[in-house]
């Protein structure tokens, strides 16, 4: 009897252990139900963007190349004359003009020379004016005055002579620029041809770039270039193009093209590496947006437009849809875009790095990015 009872109680316990659990079981299910059907209708917030309503526009067509800039004169002042340094009367990047002093050269003993032979060409006057005397009176020959005549303007050559070589060692600026960093200290001795100070005219000034033999004929004499140069935003914006070379390059299959533009600030300086943009007078007409709206990426460039988007339930929302696009060239702040964007969509400006296909947006254009076809460096 006692096993029977303890078997009964244990069967007892096993069925309400089993009933427990599957209770348990059952409840947690009931939970995981509800949190999943909870997760399924939950929508996240909207995310706050800046937006553009996109339009045509023209848009100046440029043929862009990388340049050179070239002083339109530069030279290397050296010295004409061997010497010994006595003064120097300029400073490393401090405007000259042409003719101005540079650096004086020892010149005691040509002064000396000079006085002997004006010595001499005073002595070969006076004894040329005694034998015309003399020779009016007929008393001397014709050859004597010859020799005396021969002897005076040998003597006043050799003064003026004295006179060039005096002036030849001081070393004098050729044109009106920027020196370099002087070569010559005090005191140096200078062999004839031994450079002085490298001398720069930069204002105005070239910029020397290629172009590719099929693109020549958009380059033409008098088009008109924008020129920028990394580090420098205060570079000459814009010039014109004064010279096209008569051959192109066997090796390249370019032709180099020459531009001149004012540079007032010496912004540009020779040797310089500039990106160039030669206007095209050619214009189309495109959608144009900040270049801050593009969603850049190796598969494809994108946007994000924003339209009245429709939930599963039926219920529309303000949400945004990504398009991939096809770009063209840059200017400023803007960039153009040839497919993919029509005029009159809602573009999102700022803040589509965090968007996704579909997702709800708030538009708040309280401050929108840089939108300029040509910002300022103050703008930046």
């Amino acid at each position: 009897m006692r096993i029977v009872d303890v078997a009964k109680r244990m069967t007892f316990m096993l069925l309400a252990v089993v009933l427990f659990v599957a209770a348990i079981g059952l409840v947690k299910f009931r939970q995981i139900q509800a949190a999943s059907a909870g997760s399924a209708s939950f929508q996240p917030p909207p995310e706050a963007v800046t937006t553009l309503v996109v339009r045509e526009e023209p848009w100046e067509q440029t043929l862009d190349s990388i340049g050179t800039v070239v002083a339109v004169n530069g030279v290397m002042v050296s010295a004409d004359l061997p010497g010994i340094v006595e003064a120097i009367s300029f400073d490393s990047g401090r405007a000259v003009r042409s003719g101005e002093v540079l650096v004086r050269l020892d010149t005691r003993q040509e002064v000396a020379q000079l006085s002997a032979a004006e010595a001499q060409r005073d002595l070969a006057h006076l004894n040329l004016d005694r034998i015309r005397g003399l020779r009016e009176q007929g008393i001397t020959s014709q050859a004597d005055f010859d020799g005396a005549e021969a002897e005076s303007k040998q003597a006043e050559a050799r003064v003026v002579e004295m006179r060039a070589t005096i002036d030849r060692k001081v070393i004098r600026a050729s044109l009106t620029g920027i020196p370099g960093i002087r070569q010559v200290t005090l005191g140096q001795y200078l062999k004839g041809g031994d450079p002085v100070v490298p001398l720069q005219s930069l204002d105005p000034i070239h910029v020397d770039f290629a172009v590719p033999q099929q693109q020549m004929a958009q380059a033409r004499v008098g088009g008109g270039v924008r020129v920028s140069a990394e580090g420098s935003p205060d570079a000459a914006p814009a010039g014109k193009i004064t010279a096209i070379d008569s051959v192109v390059d066997e090796t390249t299959r370019n032709v180099r093209v020459q531009a001149t533009l004012a540079n007032p600030r010496s912004a540009l300086r020779p040797g310089m590496f500039v990106r160039v943009e030669v206007v095209l007078p050619v214009k189309e007409s495109v959608v144009a947006i900040p270049a801050s709206a593009v969603r850049y990426a190796p598969y494809g460039n994108s946007v994000f437009i924003v339209s009245d988007l429709k939930r599963p339930k039926g219920d529309t929302y303000r949400g945004v849809r990504q398009q991939f696009v096809k770009l063209g060239s840059e200017r400023g702040d803007q960039v153009a875009v040839l497919s993919g964007v029509k005029p009159g969509e809602e573009v999102v400006t700022s803040g589509a790095f965090k968007l996704r296909n579909g997702a709800a947006v708030f538009v708040n254009n309280e401050v929108q990015p840089g939108n300029e076809s040509s910002p300022k460096p103050e703008d930046n």
